[in-house]
């Protein structure tokens, strides 16, 4: 925890530390934490020796930690090398980023498609869909980055944008995503642009699978784009022998509209070094966003309002007493909440 107050992880870590003090005692916890904040004087007063603590700069965001002495689980899991090549991986890309020109620089391309597809085109969203189960966390990670640093409605100089900025972000992993929401994204009301993510090889030869999820990324690739004419979905009707009556009622649900724009990142196999790579790209697409936007990318006081009323909420769970100060719907909900724990 960067300020050692973040209720989730500090209630986590009194739940670990309780444990294990009615096993080992009260002297056991300096020799079984370490910590990684900016604020020693937490970190000692709850019980672990500052020895034990990976320190970090107070200016590193959470959502763009891991790079620092955050990613000490990182390499826990999955080693200190794999880990280096992680941080190689993003420093490339920072170079990419610093160096490229504009009209080849990855993350001014991607974020003008994406500022282009949202504030000139309408999108409110777009789909994070990587072909790829090791990735089947990215969109939900990506959603933290993107979502938090630019979901603002104020500009740099304190006044209300009058421009869209910022854009959901959603996705689940291929082959899962075709069989959920594609539906709407091929034939659908709302434009939502896509970026594929796959890689070229696989860690898990196992048969023609992996070929059957490139050709289905590719597919549906093409698809978004090129979507099928009226022409072509009667063709088809008439080849399946339908009569005249039945062509005319399936015709209009079998045209897909095309023209849905996607973006394809591929890769030679994913490993650490990719993955840093990829991060990285999303992290300055996001920064190049903020900046066209006029908004700062690296505050988050959006959240701060509900762990305010949080902490008044917490108490008026426990208590028997009158429920005050509050709005008619969040007292309603209280009240509702003590019932039924009784």
């Amino acid at each position: 925890s960067k300020t050692f107050t973040t209720q989730e992880t500090i209630t986590n870590a009194k739940t670990c530390r309780d444990w294990l003090v009615t096993r080992l005692g009260e002297a056991a916890t300096p020799f079984h934490f370490v910590a990684l904040s900016t604020n020693t004087k937490a970190v000692a007063e709850f019980g672990i020796d500052p020895a034990n603590m990976f320190q970090f700069w107070d200016w590193v965001g959470g959502r763009y930690s891991l790079w620092s002495a955050i990613g000490l689980s990182i390499a826990m899991a999955v080693g200190y090398e794999a880990f280096e090549q992680l941080l190689a991986g993003g420093h490339a890309m920072d170079e990419h980023f610093r160096t490229a020109p504009l009209d080849s620089n990855m993350p001014v391309i991607l974020a003008l498609l994406g500022v282009w597809n949202g504030n000139f085109l309408g999108a409110e969203a777009y789909a994070v869909l990587p072909y790829d189960q090791y990735l089947h966390r990215l969109p939900a990670y990506l959603q933290q980055l993107d979502m938090e640093s630019n979901g603002k409605g104020t500009a740099k100089d304190g006044a209300r944008v009058t421009w869209a900025t910022g854009q959901t972000v959603f996705g689940e992993p291929g082959t899962n995503g075709q069989h959920a929401f594609y539906q709407l994204i091929h034939q659908g009301t709302r434009l939502i642009p896509c970026d594929f993510l796959v890689a070229a090889r696989t860690h898990n030869p196992l048969g023609e699978h992996h070929t059957l999820l490139l050709s289905n990324v590719l597919a549906q690739a093409e698809a978004l784009m090129k979507g099928k004419t009226e022409a072509e979905a009667r063709a088809e009707l008439e080849a399946a022998g339908m009569n005249a009556d039945e062509i005319a009622f399936q015709l209009p649900h079998r045209v897909f509209p095309g023209n849905r724009p996607s973006n394809m990142l591929l890769y030679p196999r994913l490993d650490p070094f990719t993955l840093g790579m990829l991060i990285a790209l999303y992290e300055h697409k996001v920064f190049v966003q903020g900046v066209l936007w006029d908004v700062f990318s690296f505050d988050q006081w959006g959240v701060e309002l509900g762990k305010v009323l949080a902490k008044a909420i917490l108490p008026e769970l426990t208590s028997s007493g009158p429920v005050l100060g509050h709005d008619s719907s969040t007292t309603g909900l209280i009240e509702a909440i003590r019932q039924m724990r009784q």
